[in-house]
C-alpha cells in the first residue's frame, strides 16, 4: 500500500505594477494587475514590534509564502493579499535550484511578505 500526501494551499492575490508608458514630463506611468494564485502554502510568522519605529504601537506582521511551480511571474516589488490583508513582498524572491527542485516538486518559490499595523 502506498501513501501519498498532497498538500493544498490557499488562494492569494498578487498585485504587480506594469509600465504603460510615460507622461509628458517623461515620468513612468503604471497600472496594476491582480492575479489570483491557487495552492500557495502560507506559513504565519511571529507578530513583532516594528523595529526603530516612530509608531510605538506598531506591529510587524510577516508570512512566508510557498508558491507552486506553475506560478512563473516575478514577485519583486509586488503586493500580495493573504487572508484579506495586503502585504508587501520583501526583497527579490528566488526559486530553488534545479537540483533541489527534484525534492520540492510542487512549491519552488519562497517569498516573505510583511506589513506594519498600528
Amino acid at each position: 500500500m502506498s501513501f501519498k500526501w498532497f498538500a493544498y494551499g490557499e488562494t492569494v492575490i498578487v498585485r504587480s505594477k506594469v509600465k504603460t508608458g510615460t507622461d509628458i514630463l517623461g515620468n513612468a506611468v503604471y497600472r496594476t494587475e491582480d492575479e489570483a494564485v491557487t495552492n500557495v502554502m502560507v506559513a504565519p510568522g511571529p507578530r513583532l514590534d516594528a523595529p526603530e519605529s516612530n509608531r510605538p504601537n506598531a506591529h510587524l506582521i510577516k508570512y512566508t509564502l510557498y508558491f507552486p511551480v506553475e506560478f512563473t511571474s516575478a514577485l519583486e516589488g509586488c503586493d500580495v493579499q493573504v487572508r484579506g490583508v495586503w502585504y508587501r513582498v520583501v526583497g527579490s524572491p528566488g526559486r530553488y535550484s534545479p537540483v533541489l527542485k527534484l525534492a520540492t516538486r510542487s512549491h519552488d518559490l519562497i517569498a516573505e511578505v510583511e506589513a506594519v499595523h498600528g
